[in-house]
């Protein structure tokens, strides 16, 4: 025993104290004891043997303070996730090469000492991370391993993280708004800052975000501060780019990476295996989405390498977790921080002071004018709807017109995404990166100014994942302007049968669904105030980056209280998607909602839209179709042919069926959407469904020949820029030309 040099005893389970003399072990180079239960003082002979290099005792329960002194040859020291206290000794500063990691104990970071460890310190200790209830931030991304910040098509801004971390170390961005902290040694490191690279040959099989990754042989854990309390979605990116494909020799391409994923202190992930999840490839992306809470405006994602895997194929430096990016995001709620880094906005600030201090008078005067004029130009209607918007300023972003028009390049007609009843929506790039979409109110629309006031009302009370986010908005002139987060593939509408469509497959077409409806579910009952949207169609159902489902174009939507049982309302909406009972009579409920679901979710299955003029007489409106297979017990053959026979059969049936349930005549035969979540993820069955709805016989159609087909070419739409339906019913004398 005298003659050891490497004892590795991690996530043994050992409960005991530390021996008080290591003299005999002058041999030992590396000990290892970390994950563990060991308790008591750390001994200063462990801390004086003349050979040890590399000490690892961190996720124990050890107290007391820092040994007086340590030999000059212990440079990676790790003691992190103790309990330990007390001062700095003096060996603490008197190594440049020193790596300390000292997080999560209970030191007292003060002035006098602030300077002596890496900055962030003071963040990383228990019960004090920095921001605790003051929150001041609403999410953070993180490009790990990349030297540069990089922005995405959906705006995120991923910022750097190329620090020079190693194996007992960490990090703490200058703004205190995340933190990186790594603990373990490679046998044999690939490079001194565990970050891996793509290969130059290999760097056309990923994009930016994924061509760096940190790595860490033991634990590797990320921070985030002064978030504000609620639910978040993390999302953690990989790719496996340390282990090539074939056709290398094969001992290069067996390695195995497999790690634990703790979010919140939670076991997300057990034995994950980043090639695997991709199939079994490299060069592959890998997301995982979570939903975690944030208590006390702090987050640790854990990273945690349980010694399975390999560890030396291709070499001893490609094991442990590995990690491209992250990012964090509300899931639920409108976060009432500015989410700004504290001196962001200094010397716009600073240049304001000198302007206001220098023109103060012509300040005052300009602002008499500006009333003046504002008093006699304003019309009433104006005036109670800047009254509105003022009274919820405190909710979303406020832009000013210049930011608005800086992101759309002066509201070039190149940028128009789409053009709906109020005015077009433009595709922007904000000032910090991101990529909006903005809605501008047209001057002449008096309808829309009414869907402005009504949309900024509701959608500042309103988040969830299935629903479009709003960012801010503009009321500055007689344009007010929303600005909505930006979906980088368009409409489902645009993708289903659109001129340029995207293939979606059948399990892509199914989670489109479910995610609707857990949408419309939120909307009618589990936002603060009940929601019917009232204009639920495909052009009004857009896609993100990973093909997830978001509701957009709260223009038309209609809060209710909660005493009444319906609205009785002029009708808006589209031709196509509208309850007979609304339609006919303008009653609305939430169940006219589920009419449109049923029908949107037949336009899915199908892969067509609800009414296409160019297809064989019994074909032409879908619903019609869908009812008469279903009394022919053929409904299958509704299923869209470029599917072929690649879908699930009973996902299907419970579709169709649950679609069908949806479209009834009578809105009380009408399922809730809550129920459709249910049907749809399989924990009730779908029940019997009723005979064909009576309106399907004995309303009248009239064709138009504008009635679009699966290639009409539709005009893109986003955030809900919307287009009437071509075809219209008979009783288009109370139907506002399909708004």
């Amino acid at each position: 025993m005298t003659s050891l040099n490497t004892l590795i005893l991690r996530n043994c389970k050992i409960l005991d104290t530390l021996p008080t003399d290591f003299s005999m072990y002058q041999k030992l180079q590396k000990l290892d004891l970390s994950f563990n239960n060991v308790s008591g003082e750390l001994p200063q002979s462990l801390f004086s043997l003349s050979s040890l290099n590399y000490l690892f005792l961190g996720n124990n329960s050890l107290t007391g303070s820092l040994p007086s002194s340590k030999s000059t040859s212990l440079l990676n020291i790790d003691l992190s996730y103790n309990q330990l206290s007390g001062n700095f000794p003096s060996w603490v500063t008197q190594n440049d090469n020193l790596q300390l990691n000292l997080v999560a104990n209970n030191f007292i970071i003060g002035s006098s000492n602030s300077s002596i460890l890496p900055s962030g310190l003071e963040c990383l200790q228990r019960n004090i991370p920095c921001h605790k209830g003051s929150p001041i931030y609403s999410s953070f991304a993180i490009r790990c391993g990349g030297a540069t910040s990089l922005t995405t098509q959906d705006g995120t801004v991923y910022q750097p993280d190329n620090a020079n971390l190693s194996a007992a170390s960490y990090y703490v961005t200058r703004a205190t708004r995340w933190g990186v902290s790594t603990v373990g040694a490679f046998a044999e490191a690939p490079n001194n800052t565990y970050i891996i690279g793509v290969k130059s040959e290999d760097q056309n099989k990923l994009d930016s975000l994924f061509q760096n990754s940190r790595m860490s042989p033991s634990s590797l854990r990320y921070y985030g501060f002064g978030l504000e309390n609620g639910n978040y979605t993390v999302k953690l990116q990989f790719a496996e780019i340390a282990y090539p494909n074939p056709p290398p020799p094969v001992w290069q391409t067996v390695g195995r990476r497999v790690f634990d994923i703790y979010i919140q202190g939670a076991l997300k992930e057990k034995d994950f295996n980043i090639r695997k999840e991709a199939g079994g490839n490299s060069f592959v992306t890998v997301v995982r989405n979570y939903t975690v809470p944030v208590r006390d405006n702090f987050m640790e994602i854990h990273l945690f390498w349980a010694g399975k895997g390999t560890c030396c194929v291709p070499t001893q430096g490609y094991y442990g977790p590995a990690i491209s990016a992250i990012s964090v995001s509300p899931f639920d709620f409108i976060p009432t921080v500015s989410n700004r880094e504290p001196g962001s906005g200094k010397g716009k600030r600073k240049t304001g002071i000198i302007v206001g201090v220098v023109a103060g008078i012509v300040v005052v005067l300009g602002l008499i004018a500006a009333i003046s004029t504002l008093f006699w130009r304003h019309k009433k209607k104006m005036a109670k709807i800047d009254e509105e918007l003022l009274g919820i300023m405190d909710r979303p972003d406020m832009f000013s017109y210049a930011e608005m028009r800086a992101a759309t390049d002066a509201f070039n007609t190149a940028n128009i995404l789409g053009k709906g009843g109020y005015g077009p929506v433009y595709k922007g790039k904000l000032s910090d990166g991101r990529i909006v979409a903005v809605k501008q109110l047209s001057v002449t629309s008096q309808q829309g100014k009414e869907q402005f006031v009504t949309e900024i009302a509701t959608i500042s009370t309103v988040q969830q994942k299935n629903l479009v986010k709003l960012f801010g908005c503009c009321i500055e002139g007689n344009n007010p302007l929303l600005v909505y987060e930006y979906l980088e593939n368009g409409s489902l509408d645009q993708a289903l049968f659109g001129e340029h469509g995207l293939f979606l497959n059948w399990a892509t077409r199914f989670e489109i669904c479910l995610g609707v409806a857990r949408g419309l579910t939120y909307l009618h009952e589990g936002s603060n105030v009940r929601i019917v949207h009232r204009d639920i169609k495909a052009s009004n159902i857009l896609l993100d980056v990973d093909l997830n489902p978001k509701i957009s174009d709260f223009g038309l939507a209609k809060l209710y209280d909660d005493k009444k049982t319906h609205i009785n309302t002029r009708v808006a909406g589209t031709i196509g998607y509208l309850a007979p009972e609304y339609a006919m009579m303008g009653h609305l409920t939430e169940k006219t909602d589920v009419f449109a679901f049923g029908v949107v979710a037949l336009e899915v299955v199908a892969g067509r839209s609800n009414s296409d003029v160019t297809r064989n007489p019994d074909q032409v409106y879908l619903l019609d179709w869908a009812w008469n297979l279903y009394e022919k017990n053929r409904v299958l053959e509704l299923i869209d042919p470029e599917l072929a026979s690649s879908y699930d059969k009973d996902q299907a049936l419970r579709l169709i069926g649950v679609s069908l349930l949806c479209t009834q005549a009578s809105p009380l035969q009408r399922p809730s959407m809550s129920r459709v979540v249910s049907i749809l993820s399989g924990d009730v069955e779908v029940g019997e469904v009723t005979s064909k709805p009576s309106y399907l016989t004995e309303w009248q159609f009239r064709e138009l020949s504008g009635a679009p087909t699966k290639h009409s070419g539709r005009a893109a739409e986003q955030a809900g820029s919307s287009q009437p339906n071509s075809s219209e019913v008979l009783l288009d004398s109370i139907i506002e030309d399909g708004r």
